[in-house]
């Protein structure tokens, strides 16, 4: 996996200096879609619906390709996999992301805006969203205490 110092350095740096490149957002949007498809191509990933950002994605799949390479022959531990790939973004990014690996799963899920990723590798689905609890989900135990 990737430095998460320089993920983080990465993330602060592209919030404070939006992309400019060739004096358009639209451009320069597109552009990073083709080079996320590259990289994607390269991982030997099949990318699929997405709400997030570009440099959020090339990490989980860089980091996914890297834990799969890593991984024990021949079948890894989906298990094992799901959670390395939970706390890396819980680490990077935050708390509270979900992921689901399988060969054969369905789904209906609700995220926060700009955490979303599905995504093929090899033989699995790979399932990653960011939850947020509003705050009448947080404090319900509170109800129950003494």
């Amino acid at each position: 996996m990737e430095d998460s110092r320089s993920l983080k350095e990465k993330q602060e740096l592209k919030r404070r200096f939006p992309s400019k490149r060739h004096g358009t957002e639209e451009k320069s949007r597109m552009e990073d879609q083709v080079e996320l498809a590259a990289i994607a191509i390269s991982l030997n990933v099949r990318l699929r619906p997405s709400d997030m950002p570009v440099y959020m994605q090339e990490h989980a799949l860089r980091c996914t390709r890297q834990l799969l390479d890593s991984a024990p022959k021949p079948q890894p531990s989906l298990t094992h996999l799901a959670r390395a790939i939970k706390k890396e973004f819980d680490s990077v990014y935050g708390p509270a992301w979900q992921c689901v690996i399988g060969t054969s799963f369905g789904s209906f899920v609700t995220h926060s805006p700009g955490g979303f990723l599905y995504f093929s590798i090899d033989s699995f689905s790979i399932l990653l969203f960011k939850t947020e609890p509003s705050s009448e989900q947080q404090g319900w135990w509170s109800k129950f205490r003494p």
